[in-house]
This record gives structure tokens, sequence and C-alpha cells, in this order.
């Protein structure tokens, strides 16, 4: 872990920090790497005070991290991350957005199990809630179909290795405590800060030989970004998506778009179609049911459409029902997302052979049966 400067010269540089990058859209400077990863560490070690740690993250935000800035925050996320190899060559590291969803409902919790019966390793992280969704998350979902979701890395490590499961859920509580510990801070600033951005690239487990990061986005601007920080957090490749609500799985019914690098070579676009593999969809995403039960109103008044819980469970029922070969648009999305990862590790020379394996794993039940 690292370890900050005295606090006297750390008040000083935390002061001079904040007046750098917090001076309007015009007169802001940005700082170095180190300062990033100081500023950022000082603020997991509770040496800085609240109010400056939020204007901190928001003066960043607003005059737009730099690629310094946000490889140094990161490296402090890295710093204070409890990280372990697993006793597999190679890992799939999955990062669908912290914040979960909100306008239809998650299939890629299902996504490391389908793999896992496809022979690829696969782990995925998250937490419970945070801005500026507070949507369904991850760990919801699992939890709600009986997986576990408080893992030490360590356990989750183990799992990858079992031959019988090789995926697992490890959640930021787990792997990054100091990180978790500012969800309250971040519910407050309500914007999104840099952290969003970098805390999925926090590798809290490893593959011997290789760890594929696969991750989603919307905006345009963020695949380098990515790409950037993959290769700077040591990500032998990266698998970009654009999906929905920013997640690892494209839209079902269009053309998609994914960026990707190997051997931490350059990132490459390319153009993806669902109807390649015989996806014919009228909906982006699974809808939410109709019935869910609205959302109660929390004491910051923020509030879902749905209820979070319910929806979890309907997401459970659905990827449950979707691993052992019921069709609709979970089993869609799972087939697409897994295809795309398949084909992007090597495991098929296109998208067409990794959706035929993919078919098999789920229609045969072998894919649910790592769920049991």
């Amino acid at each position: 872990m690292s370890t900050v400067a005295a606090d006297a010269d750390l008040q000083t540089t935390m002061r001079s920090i904040i007046q750098r990058i917090a001076t309007g859209p015009e007169l802001s400077k940005n700082i170095s790497e180190e300062e990033a990863r100081l500023g950022t560490a000082a603020i997991f070690e509770d040496k800085v005070d609240p109010v400056r740690a939020a204007i901190f993250f928001i003066a960043l935000r607003m005059k737009r991290e730099t690629p310094e800035e946000n490889r140094g925050v990161l490296d402090a996320i890295r710093d204070y991350t409890h990280s372990v190899t697993a006793e597999v060559d190679e890992l799939v590291d999955l990062a669908d957005p912290y914040d979960g969803y909100n306008r239809s409902l998650p299939a890629s919790p299902f996504l490391p199990p389908l793999l896992a019966a496809c022979g690829v390793p696969c782990v995925s992280h998250g937490l419970d809630s945070v801005g500026p969704k507070f949507g369904i998350t991850h760990r919801h979902v699992l939890a709600a179909a009986g997986a576990p979701v408080d893992l030490s890395p360590q356990q989750a490590a183990q799992r990858l290795a079992e031959p019988a499961l090789g995926w697992s859920y490890v959640d930021q509580a787990q792997f990054c405590p100091r990180l978790h510990d500012l969800v309250a801070l971040r519910q407050q600033m309500i914007k999104r800060p840099v952290l969003t951005t970098v805390e999925v690239l926090a590798k809290p487990i490893s593959g011997r030989k290789k760890t594929h990061f696969v991750t989603g986005y919307v905006h345009k601007p963020y695949p380098p970004v990515y790409a950037m920080l993959a290769r700077h957090a040591g990500f032998e490749s990266a698998l970009i998506i654009r999906g929905t609500e920013g997640g690892v799985i494209p839209s079902l019914r269009q053309a998609g778009k994914y960026f990707y690098y190997h051997d931490q070579g350059k990132e490459q676009g390319v153009e993806v179609d669902p109807r390649s593999i015989g996806i014919a969809q009228e909906v982006r995403a699974v809808p939410l049911p109709d019935d869910l039960p609205p959302a109660e109103a929390r004491g910051d008044g923020i509030a879902l459409s749905v209820n979070v819980q319910a929806a979890a469970r309907a997401a459970a029922d659905a990827g449950m029902a979707a691993l052992n070969g019921q069709h609709g648009a979970t089993y869609d999305s799972l087939l697409y997302a897994a295809s795309m990862i398949l084909q992007h590790v090597g495991k098929h020379p296109d998208l067409a052979a990794a959706a035929e394996q993919v078919r098999a794993a789920l229609d045969d039940g072998s894919a649910a049966a790592r769920l049991k």
C-alpha cells in the first residue's frame, strides 16, 4: 500500500493542487501523475477534509482529467487494492458499470458462469450501490440468484481455479475498502468523478499469464481512455464495447461497435451486427417487467422508477432461465456478448464459430450448472 507524506507537507501539497485545478475553465492547471496519486492516497488515508476531497474530484472532472491525472488516480486505487493471482493461465476481467442499470434488466452478471462453461475463467466485480445511477448491479443480481457476493479476493481466486466453477464475483468492499469508504462522499458530490472512470481497472485478480479487460462505454471519447488505462494497469488485452447503459452488451436490434487491443498494442475499432449470429430482436436490451413495484424514495431524494431488489430478482430469474436454454432477450444478450469475448480471447476465429459454442453451453444446461 502507498504511504503518504507527513501531514503538514500533505496539507500544503493538497492546497497547492486545489489552487491549480479549481480556478475556472480558462485558468485551471493540470497536475502531475504523482500529484494525482498522492492526492487520492491522502483522501483514502482520511488525511484530507471531506470538503477538500470533494473539491479535488469535482475540479478534476470540471476541467477534464488528463491522461496523467487518470493514471495517477488509478495508481492510488491499485496501491490500496488487495490483488491476487488466480491459478489459471488466462482470465477475463469483466468490468460492468459499478453504478448499475436503471432502464433495463442486466444480463451481464451471468456472463462469468457462461464463459466458464466455455472454458474461459471469468471474474466480475462491483459494489452494492453508488452514484450517479444507483441502479441494479451485479452484486444485486448475483445475490438474488444465490451466488456468494462477499468473498475475499483470495476466496474468489480459488473459485476461478476450480474446474467445476471457473468464475466468481468480488466486491469493492473486499478488494479496496478504502475506495469503498468513499461511497457516501460520492453520493454528496452527485456528479460522476474520475473514480467512476478508473475504479473498474483496479484489477483485483489476475491470471498467471494473461488478464483480459472487458468493459463497456457509451460516449465516443472513452475507448482510447480505457485502452490507455488498461495498458497502464498491465492488462495484456482489452475489449471495449459500446453497450446499452454503458455495459458490455451492445444493442440487440442494430449494428454496434467495439474497440480492442492485443499484447498491449494500439486499439482498433470493429463494427459488429447481432444479425450476423442470428439475433433478431425488437428491443435494444432486456426490458424492465411492467409489474415491478415502484421504488421507494431515498432520504436524499434519489429514486429509480422501480424497486431495485425486485428488479434484481427479475434479472436473476431471467438469467437463470437463459442459462437453462430459454430463448428471449436475456438469452440473446448472453449469446452476443459471450461470443464477442470468446472471439477476442482467441477461442474461435470468428463470431459465428464462437456463437456455436455459446449456444451449446446455454442449451445443454452446462452454464447453469456453474451456479448450482
